[in-house]
């Protein structure tokens, strides 16, 4: 006897009522982003045996190199979001500037979706977990007009959907539209993200730390406090710890949300603002945390979401995980300094 499968598209169907204003339109687009996922996940899943893996010998926006994959994944989501015509703007980590989006058959878009299309891309050659991660706002520009650098720079607490893609041991598409976590798997022999992970609730607690130890000596003085608390003295009250980081903000986020724990990457001398960025990575994450239960800050007592963007590429510290953790954290640093 068959069990009940749940797919995306059915599940978001029928969640539609949820936005009376939407009128379908945020449903589509969802849609559009699982379809771009789908392809993306084919490619990873065979980068090894093309020549998509390794650099285009190209500098991005960052400073960083482009991957290959990075490339591909980013055209994917473009090709997606122009394609769907519910998008009126785009901006990607990969990308300088937003793009804005001219619909010639008459359309008015009112969404904007902001996205890192392959997160963790030092890890593509060695075959680590990667991910995608998007941000979806309604725009503040008017109807009917080019959209505006500013329907990009909206504080998180406008994010309409927030969402993230983990090609892994398996493929996870996980989102959130403000009312509660859904994580769907994907299943290839029908082509479907399907729910596995109903309304996904992050423990109050967990014993699962992650960051950059190498970067230590560069830490603040209350967060080495906080680190060697909970590996000596807090084992008491919180229990044992354990140490894990991947190096792709993706996988780490996803094990602590369903395992309990705190991801940190913080400032420091060199860069005081951390790596991460507030519209690519750290806004999205912070709004799928707080509707799992957890919180996110700037390790400063600033929560990520009350940041108002001033550019695309911002950067931010990021304290994000269980609620205590993060409250334990900010009480260290506001303590030692």
């Amino acid at each position: 006897m068959l069990s009940k499968v749940t797919t995306l598209n059915q599940f978001i169907i029928e969640r539609q009522a949820d936005f009376p204003y939407a009128k379908g339109d945020l449903s589509s687009l969802l849609s559009d982003i699982g379809i771009a996922a789908k392809i993306i996940y084919r490619e990873v899943s065979k980068a090894g045996l093309v020549n998509i893996l390794g650099s285009l010998e190209q500098i991005n926006v960052q400073g960083e190199e482009v991957k290959k994959l990075d490339d591909f994944a980013n055209q994917q989501l473009i090709t997606a979001l122009k394609n769907g015509e519910e998008c009126c703007a785009l901006a990607s980590e990969e990308m300088e500037d937003f793009l804005p989006i001219n619909h010639k058959n008459g359309k008015n878009p009112k969404y904007v979706v902001l996205f890192d299309p392959l997160d963790g891309s030092s890890n593509i050659d060695v075959n680590v977990s990667i991910g995608t991660i998007f941000a979806i706002y309604r725009r503040i520009s008017e109807p009917g007009t080019v959209s505006t650098i500013e329907d990009c720079l909206q504080s998180g607490r406008n994010m309409v959907a927030a969402g993230y893609i983990i090609y892994g041991s398996s493929t996870m598409l996980v989102y959130t539209t403000g009312n509660g976590v859904n994580g769907f798997t994907l299943d290839p022999s029908i082509g479907e993200f399907c729910l596995s992970h109903p309304d996904i609730k992050i423990p109050k607690r967990g014993n699962i730390y992650s960051l950059n130890e190498a970067n230590f000596a560069e830490f603040s003085e209350g967060l080495k406090k906080f680190i060697n608390y909970i590996k000596d003295e807090g084992i008491e009250e919180y229990g044992k710890f354990s140490s894990r980081y991947i190096g792709t903000l993706v996988s780490d986020f996803h094990r602590n949300l369903l395992k309990g724990g705190i991801f940190i990457y913080p400032g420091s001398k060199k860069n005081p603002n951390g790596k991460l960025r507030l519209v690519y990575e750290n806004n999205p994450m912070s709004f799928i945390i707080e509707q799992a239960g957890g919180k996110a800050t700037d390790g400063k007592g600033k929560n990520i979401l009350d940041y108002k963007p001033e550019k695309l590429h911002q950067r931010t510290p990021l304290f994000i995980g269980s609620s205590d953790l993060v409250d334990l954290a900010e009480e260290f640093i506001q303590r030692y300094g």
